[in-house]
């Protein structure tokens, strides 16, 4: 968005947050799969504003490298011991230019649902309007706790009275601040300037600026937002939960007016920067966070939980676990498969039930059906790994890695002791221990007699119920035992 792009949008991203009980900062706690401050750095981002400042006391170091981390054009500017939010404002514009004129919009970090499109829209009114001070406001059934929106008898904006200060009748409106501003540069600092602490907090309030603008004969309005939930704060854990579970049935909404199949939206938990292609479904009991990213026709769930995932067209996820790995096209996983980090399945391959896999490249159409663990290791194009196979990566030093080429035929409970590498179709026998390399065309089997040692039960399990059935079977095989012949004549038949 470039028209009306606003000169600066200062967060406010200072308060201690004493209500969430936490030692973590508010503004860090995280909804969505972005913190409460990262929603807000993304709705001003969207702005695309000249100068963007955050305001930080409260843990100050931790707060200042999460900005730096989510958004790094941001400048941070420390508030001072002046209390209130007029000074965490002078504070933030004491970091841009001196001169600094044009709309300067005033946001919290703490208002995870405030959209950029309501931003713009405030800037808009504001800068069509002609007006020196634009404040956000809503109208609301209990206004408990917000500052009262005063307008004089032609229904203009004349001041904001916090709770704590207000009269009786004041308390009664039930118009309220959002805190969210909209001012013309030059006139803040002008207004700020002339802001005290004498109020019942003693802080400097940056709803004063209001009072001070409509005594200077500069023109104020409200902008009416009628989504309430784009100005709410969050207090304490209460809150955060509400406001997390309203942004998601937001994200699942969005998703699925674009053409996304989700099954049952009350179970679907979707973050803020996933993405999800045309005709993809999500069963119930899903969640796909961080960066993750959905391919078209693509089908996950149910019970799957995926983390900055990469899945590609038409494959399929069913009850798995998986962080930072890909499945290409036509592919499928699951159930209960556990994908760890670099895991990289290639089209129309398999990692079935009960596998699990980390640093794995496993080729086109090759399959992983069941049972089994792959660690540091590529495997070809087409190739089968049989059941309950472990690749042996780690010697208790060091990891090493097996390469398995193309159109191998391994059998089940084979181990892979790396480092190894296996040829082009090579087939392995059940139950064997590779250590060395494997030519191309080779059949590899652990060569080892099997031993029957007859009577052993008999002997070392007497009294036992498999004793007791062994003596059974045994003597049920002797010779001379006709205990179950069905042969001879019944009286009166036939013999012939």
């Amino acid at each position: 968005m470039t028209d009306h792009r606003p000169t600066a949008v200062i967060v406010l991203a200072a308060g201690e947050g004493t209500r969430m009980k936490s030692a973590r900062p508010k503004v860090l706690h995280t909804i969505g799969g972005r913190s409460l401050l990262g929603h807000a750095l993304a709705a001003a981002q969207g702005l695309h504003p000249a100068h963007l400042a955050v305001v930080v006391r409260h843990e100050r170091d931790r707060v200042a490298e999460h900005v730096t981390q989510v958004c790094p054009e941001a400048v941070v500017a420390d508030q001072d011991e002046i209390k209130g939010t007029g000074r965490a404002t002078e504070c933030g514009l004491d970091q841009l230019p001196a001169d600094l004129g044009g709309t300067v919009l005033v946001t919290y970090g703490d208002v995870p649902l405030l959209e950029t499109e309501s931003l713009h829209a405030m800037v808009v009114a504001h800068e069509t309007s002609g007006s020196a001070v634009t404040v956000m406001t809503a109208h609301v059934s209990d206004p408990t706790g917000y500052g009262r929106v005063l307008r004089d008898e032609l229904g203009q904006v004349v001041g904001i009275v916090e709770q704590k200060d207000a009269t009786p009748q004041q308390r009664a409106i039930t118009e309220i601040n959002s805190g969210i501003y909209a001012f013309d540069g030059t006139l803040l600092r002008e207004a700020l300037a002339r802001v005290g602490t004498d109020n019942a907090q003693g802080e400097k309030y940056l709803t004063d600026v209001v009072g001070v603008a409509h005594g200077l004969g500069r023109p104020v309005n409200a902008f009416v937002l009628d989504d309430l939930w784009q100005t709410e704060g969050v207090n304490d854990r209460v809150q955060l939960a509400g406001l997390g579970a309203e942004l998601n049935r937001r994200i699942v909404e969005r998703h699925m007016r674009a053409g996304v199949t989700v099954v049952d939206p009350a179970t679907t938990w979707i973050d803020a920067q996933v993405s999800i292609g045309q005709d993809a479904t999500i069963l119930p009991n899903t969640q796909l966070l961080g960066a993750t990213t959905i391919g078209a026709d693509a089908t996950i769930g149910p019970d799957t939980t995926l983390t900055d995932m990469d899945i590609r067209d038409g494959a399929t996820v069913i009850r798995t676990h998986g962080s930072l790995s890909v499945i290409r096209e036509g592919a499928t996983v699951g159930p209960f498969a556990y994908l760890r980090p670099n895991s990289d399945l290639g089209p129309k391959g398999k990692i079935g039930t009960f596998v699990e896999t980390k640093n794995a490249t496993i080729g086109e159409g090759s399959k992983v059906p069941h049972l089994t663990y792959v660690g540091d290791a590529t495997i070809g194009v087409g190739s089968n790994i049989g059941a309950s196979s472990v690749f042996v990566n780690y010697d208790g030093v060091n990891k090493s890695h097996t390469t398995i080429g193309d159109h191998c035929r391994l059998g089940s409970d084979n181990m892979y002791v790396a480092p190894l590498t296996i040829g082009d179709g090579v087939y392995s026998g059940a139950g064997t221990v590779l250590r060395k390399n494997v030519p191309p065309g080779s059949l590899a089997i652990n060569v080892s007699p099997q031993r029957n040692l007859e009577g052993w039960v008999l002997e070392k399990r007497a009294g036992t119920a498999a004793a007791d059935a062994a003596s059974a079977a045994i003597r049920a095989q002797e010779p001379g035992d006709d205990s179950g012949s069905v042969e001879g004549s019944v009286e009166g038949s036939d013999p012939r």
